[in-house]
Order: structure tokens, then sequence, then C-alpha cells
């Protein structure tokens, strides 16, 4: 018996996935419940287990080309009618080859690619290529495509010579909904950004005093996000309408705070969330920065761990960005952006000092938090890690 391999639902609202690499070929004998192929959404990565043992006969869709949840991508034949088809003589499908690894090669010129046509390839989902030919000679008589595939061709190689050559390369899944997200952030919100400054003198003097003590108590270190995360807590409770969305013509207040953290990962930003942050105390949430982070570049996120989240926290600072306006993750309401430590020259008690201080941002939703609440909000996350001893640091 054929058994169908069909995409399955793989998460709230997402009804298209990409293909991003198949385990194994046609032909290849598989398990029940293995690994068969690997399907890229815009938000994780998950495998697609085989639903019988078997031969895996057809693969319907190649790395890279997307398909909707339900549609059937490749079949399986059953062992059980593989076995009968050899007892009545017909002939087992051959199980093709593996192919060899292609050796480095010198760039081919462009006549060398003209005759053997352009070059495609796959690369967990992604395709990249790069077309270069000759221009056609004695064609004859040319209709107009053909003209202008001539120029086209024609320009392809005198970019090639001049070293301008283009790579034509797919968006990713999750590079399609990052990019979808924004534009509807800045077509359905009414965004504007506030700043301010902190003087991180005593957040570094107490991270350098305890650092030691706090990894040898709880088996981590003490980082800077985490003092960001309890300060942004304890000033969204003074400020609800930051932890808020709109929903409808309601605003939708809540008592809990589901912190998203934005992560850089190979295939685009990645933003976890920490749930029920102001539960945690400075290790809980180290830990648990630490997993998620490492997860989410290792592409083993859960679907549950990237939806939801009431306020976005991004860490342009570790790249080395001095100032910028990050944009929120609808439907939230807010996100605070931290920049690079610096030291600068400040003012103090009246005289002129240098000082490590970090810029911070916060894109906020003007629809339902006014410049008032921005700025106090900012302002309370400034006093807060200027006095850290405020905040109950657990070593």
């Amino acid at each position: 018996m054929v058994v169908e391999l069909k995409v399955p639902e793989v998460g709230e609202s997402i009804t298209e996935v990409e293909i991003a690499s198949w385990f194994m070929k046609e032909g290849d004998t598989v398990q029940l419940d293995e690994p068969v192929v690997e399907l890229e959404t815009a938000k994780v990565t998950v495998p697609l287990p085989s639903p019988a043992t078997g031969v895996l006969s057809k693969m319907l869709k190649k790395p890279g080309e997307a398909a909707n949840v339900g549609e059937v991508i490749g079949y399986i034949e059953e062992r059980g009618e593989a076995s009968a088809k050899a007892e009545t003589g017909e002939a087992p499908k051959k199980r093709p080859e593996p192919e060899a690894e292609p050796e480095p090669s010198p760039k081919p010129s462009a006549a060398a690619t003209a005759s053997a046509g352009p070059d495609r390839s796959a690369d967990r989902g992604i395709e990249r290529r790069t077309e270069k030919a000759a221009p056609p000679q004695d064609a004859g008589p040319a209709q107009p495509l053909a003209v202008r595939e001539a120029e086209a061709e024609q320009a392809q190689q005198q970019s090639a010579v001049e070293g301008r050559e283009e790579e034509l390369v797919n968006m990713s899944p999750l590079r399609r909904m990052v990019a979808d997200r924004l534009i509807q952030a800045q077509q359905t919100a009414a965004l504007l950004t506030t700043f301010n400054e902190i003087d991180m003198s005593a957040i570094m003097s107490l991270r350098k005093r305890y650092r030691d003590t706090f990894q040898e108590r709880y088996g981590v270190k003490l980082g800077f996000m985490s003092f960001f995360i309890k300060a942004t807590v304890e000033a969204l409770k003074s400020h609800p309408a930051i932890n808020a969305e709109i929903r409808d013509r309601s605003i939708v207040y809540r008592n809990y705070y589901d912190i998203g953290i934005a992560v850089d990962t190979p295939k685009g930003l990645a933003v976890p969330f920490i749930r029920n942050a102001e539960r945690m105390g400075f290790a809980d949430i180290e830990r648990t920065m630490v997993d998620l982070a490492t997860r989410a570049r290792e592409n083993q996120l859960k679907l549950k761990e990237l939806e939801g989240g009431t306020f976005t926290i991004t860490n342009g600072g570790v790249f080395g960005s001095l100032l910028s306006t990050p944009i929120i993750n609808p439907p939230q309401s807010g996100i605070l952006g931290l920049h690079s430590i610096q030291d600068r020259p400040v003012a103090r008690d009246g005289q002129v000092v240098i000082r490590p201080m970090m810029y911070t941002a916060l894109t906020y939703d003007h629809r339902i938090v006014d410049g008032r609440g921005a700025v106090t909000f900012l302002r309370r996350i400034k006093e807060l890690l200027e006095d850290p001893a405020v905040m109950l640091l657990e070593v």
C-alpha cells in the first residue's frame, strides 16, 4: 500500500511551509516515525516523521519549494507491498547511488557556462541561482522574447567580466514573516520613540563584585540582561499600558509579564519569550536566557516559545550599535532597545568625569501610550539600574 506523506498542522495561523531538506533519497528504506524531511516555517523548523515503514518511493517537492498544510509532498510504499512485488517477480526500484560532493573548481568561463546551462542548487531550503551564458550565434531571425533573452545574457556576461555578478536567493519563511510583521507594525500602529541614557557604573561594579559568587552558587554567569529584565518588569508594573495591547476596539491589560528577547540566528531574528518573568530571580532569568538563545541558534525552539509575549527587549549593543529606533512586535505596544556601553564625559557634582554610559530607546504605540508614560517608563528603568540595590540580587 502506498502511504501519502502530508504536511501536518505545525501551528496556529501557519498555512504554508518550505521544504528545508530531505533526509533521504527516493528508494531509501524508512522506518516508522523516522524523520524523512525537514519543514521550515516562519517561526520554527520541524522534522516530519514517516507515517509507515517502507520505501520512500516519490518526492514531490524539492528543497526550497513551498507546500501548503495538508498537501502531499511524497509517497511511502509500505514494506509489505514492496515484498509482494519482489515475490511476483517485479523488479524493485533501483536505489540511486549517493551523489559525490563536487570538488572545488575554478570559475568556468562564460563559454563553458553557456554550453553547460545555468547552475541550480539548493542548500537547506535556500535556492541560489547564477546564470551566465554567451550570446547565441547564427540563431536565425530572432523573436522578441529571444531578443530580450539574448540581451539579458549579454548583460550578464558583461557584468561577470566587470566583476559585477548578482545572486538570486529566495527569502526564507522566517525572513518573509519578519518583513511582513515590520510592515504591519508601520501600517497599523502609531509608532514613536523616546530616548534616555544610563550610567552603568553601579551595575558593572555590582556585577564584578558578585560575579564569581553568583556563578559558584547558581552555575550560570551573571550578565547585564537579567538586570534589564528585572528593571523592565518593575517599570511595566508602574506603566500597565506599555504591557497591554489593542484588540479590536478594546485595550487588553495584563497582570503577567512575558518578556521577549531578540536573538540573532543563522536564519534571521528570533524572539523567544521568558514566561512570567515577574516570578523569576536573577539566576532563573539567566538560565532561561542561555537555554532559549542556544536552542534558537540550533533551530530547536518550540512553536509555543515564539508565540505571545507582552513586551520585547532587543540588544543591538552586542553588535556595536550606538543608537537606534527599534520597531515593536505586533500586537505588543512597546519594545526596549539597548545599545553599546561607551566611556563618555558626563557632569557629576559640577565636575566632568568619565563614566560607562548606555543609550536606551523605547518605541511605543502612541494610540494607547502617551508621551509622558513613555518618558517616565524609561526614567524608571534608569533609576533602578543606576541604584540596583533596590532590586533583590540573590547572592
